[in-house]
């Protein structure tokens, strides 16, 4: 099996999951936090939808800046709803499924920089960017579902049946 191959698979497999979560989300709660120190639930939600993003990046551009001296031109639109956030993940998914269609495993053995005002924070090659990215995506809706159940909404069967969901 080629290293696209198999990455592809994987990645298919989290889009699959996200999607679940991501239909659970309740309207009204994106402010809502479980503490003082933790992420806001709507830009946490956000995060699982666009995460696809990385991968299509990590696959097409060589490196990412994410704190230029000139001040970052990225923004993090705000997805209020399950509706957006799913069109987002959409979205999202497409844009790196077609950069897994353009691209070699050759390439993806290739180096890719993660920079902080221009300084390397990280590199690595792209394969394995790519695969931290997917640990990072399911860290993060890990981290998302707990909120769901704090705000009482359906958690979903994701590697396993959950308390909501006995099949998967």
């Amino acid at each position: 099996m080629k290293l696209t191959e198999y990455l592809l698979a994987e990645f298919n497999s989290e889009v699959d999951r996200s999607r679940r979560a991501l239909e659970q989300v309740p309207e009204g709660k994106y402010d809502w936090k479980p503490h003082e120190k933790s992420m806001v639930f709507g830009y946490l939600a956000n995060m699982v939808a666009t995460i696809p993003s990385w991968i299509a990046m990590t696959i097409t551009k060589d490196e990412l800046d994410i704190a230029p001296a000139d001040g970052s031109k990225m923004e993090q639109k705000r997805l209020d709803t399950s509706a957006e956030l799913l069109q987002a993940l959409d979205k999202t998914a497409s844009d790196a499924r077609a950069a897994f269609a353009e691209t070699t495993d050759e390439h993806l053995m290739t180096s890719w920089r993660l920079l902080a005002r221009g300084h390397v924070v990280m590199e690595l090659p792209r394969y394995r960017m790519i695969q931290d990215t997917i640990n990072h995506w399911s860290h993060h809706r890990g981290q998302m579902t707990v909120y769901l159940r704090l705000l009482g909404a359906k958690v979903p069967a994701l590697y396993g049946p959950s308390a909501d969901e006995s099949q998967f």
